[in-house]
């Protein structure tokens, strides 16, 4: 009679605990957060080229442009550290005659990446190292230092976006939720911005405005988070 009692009393545990299962439902949503921030560091690429039919006379072109360059940079402020090469390059450039390949010259160039904090002084920047013998400009970059506080705020709102999709679902589906199951990071990415290609338009006719120069203006940074979120729902 004992045995027959446990098994009844085992058998309507088991039926309430699947009749709980079935009454509880989960919803599953992605959520993301964007954060912009002001950048406060741009790195400058910038350099020389040159051609000779003496391939150590195009090199040599090249060498007393960049230490020009590197003068003129700090001059105004820029730290040698912050000055570095990034980029030499030497080739043969071929013309061909009568079908006969024949050398023409030889291209050497030199690129340095010029790292600057002060913001309103990138285009200042870029306009003393082409005084100084530069003549290619190949981009820029701008990137923040400290992004912890907008990395925080991205995955907040990253829960909050996943949370009011969660409400939207509930109330379609006709539940409601009841709390939080799990919480899985998906990642927080820094986006930098970055000017690519640029083309240096220089004004160096007598009609020239003595203040023209380059204009930069760094735009927002990007911080994006994403969570995924488990809700149960009844």
């Amino acid at each position: 009679m004992k045995r027959l009692f446990v098994l009844f009393i085992a058998l309507i545990l088991t039926l309430t605990a699947a009749a709980s299962a079935m009454a509880e439902s989960t919803i599953t949503v992605n959520g993301t957060g964007e954060i912009r921030i002001s950048a406060d560091t741009a790195v400058i690429s910038l350099g020389v080229n040159a051609r000779d039919k003496d391939v150590l006379k195009a090199q040599q072109k090249v060498n007393e442009s960049i230490a020009a360059i590197r003068t003129a940079l700090i001059g105004q402020g820029v730290k040698e550290e912050n000055i570095n090469t990034e980029f030499i390059n030497i080739y043969a450039a071929y013309d061909y005659q009568n079908g006969e390949e024949m050398l023409a010259a030889y291209n050497a160039s030199s690129t340095l990446a010029i790292k600057v904090t002060d913001m309103e002084s990138v285009g200042t920047l870029i306009d003393s190292a082409f005084a100084a013998g530069a003549n290619t400009l190949n981009g820029i970059s701008f990137s923040a230092s400290d992004t912890e506080e907008a990395e925080s705020e991205a995955m907040r709102k990253a829960v909050e976006d996943a949370q009011k999709k969660a409400e939207v679902l509930a109330q379609a589906s006709g539940l409601k939720i009841t709390g939080i199951l799990t919480i899985n990071e998906g990642g927080v990415y820094n986006y930098e911005n970055s000017i690519g290609n640029v083309n240096a338009m220089r004004m160096d006719t007598a009609e020239a405005k003595e203040d023209a120069g380059t204009v930069v203006q760094a735009a927002k940074l990007i911080v994006n988070a994403t969570v995924s979120i488990t809700f149960s729902a009844e």
